[in-house]
Order: structure tokens, then sequence, then C-alpha cells
């Protein structure tokens, strides 16, 4: 049965999905919709397994790897006081990892929690309008440097 995340990396694969940043070697990086933190994003594994322990270990490293390059751009992009990860996959049982940069000027109730304790339907939708900028910074971050 597809998940939200396989039915997204269709989406990606055929140039159907407006947050998405590129392809890097283990998936999609794509822009988190909401932007429930300036600069979230998502890694999406292509081909999209039920979870990191379902990856021969060479697959599961690739994954790993992006995930931090994604976040190396998201904290250069942003300029972050740090960067949090998550891997969940219980409301969507497909592997996902989640990119929070974490700022400074988070309000008091949110600066030691998880993302979670923000109001996501209240946070802004993903609009190449008002987020472009940032997406073009991203995908510049994330763009392979010539040897």
């Amino acid at each position: 049965m597809p998940t939200v995340i396989h039915r997204r990396v269709a989406a990606c694969r055929e140039g159907r999905d407006p947050t998405c940043l590129g392809r890097m070697a283990s998936g999609w990086a794509v822009m988190g919709d909401p932007q429930v933190l300036r600069g979230y994003c998502l890694l999406l594994p292509d081909p999209v397994p039920p979870h990191l322990n379902d990856m021969e270990a060479v697959h599961r490293a690739q994954f790993l790897g992006d995930m931090a390059a994604l976040g190396d751009a998201v904290l250069a992009v942003t300029g972050a006081l740090r960067v949090n990860y998550a891997m969940y996959g219980n409301l969507a049982p497909a592997l996902h990892a989640h990119v929070f940069p974490r700022f400074a000027d988070e309000p008091e109730f949110a600066r030691t929690g998880h993302p979670w304790v923000y109001d996501w339907s209240a946070a802004p939708v993903f609009d190449p309008n008002t987020h472009g900028m940032l997406f073009a910074a991203l995908q510049q971050a994330l763009a392979p440097r010539p040897l």
C-alpha cells in the first residue's frame, strides 16, 4: 500500500513536486510542507524501504550520509544554531528523514522541545514565491561541487 512518502517520491521522479530540491545519491531532498521552521527539509529514499534496518549496509550508509549533507546545507543556508534529525515512520510507515533547523530566537516553550510542540496547522505552507530565495539557496548548497 503506497504511503504519502511513496507518492511524494513518485512526484519527485515525475517533476511534479514543487518542494523538490533535487536528487541525492540515496533519494530526494525536499522542503517541508508546511515550513514549521524556516528551512525544514526531508530526505526521501528512492526506492522507499519500510525502515532504515531494511536497507543493505552500503545503501544505509549512503542515506545517512545524504541526510547529514542535507543538514549541512540547511545549517549553512539558514544560519541555524543546530540541526535536529528525526526518523519515525509510525504515521507513514516508509523510511524518510526530517531535517529541522533550530534557531536561537525560537520561543522559550519550543527551544528545547521537539518540533512537534509547534502548531503545524498554523505554520506557513510552502510557497515558491515566499520561499523561493531559500529554495534556490538550498539547491545551490546541495549542488555537486567540481573535483
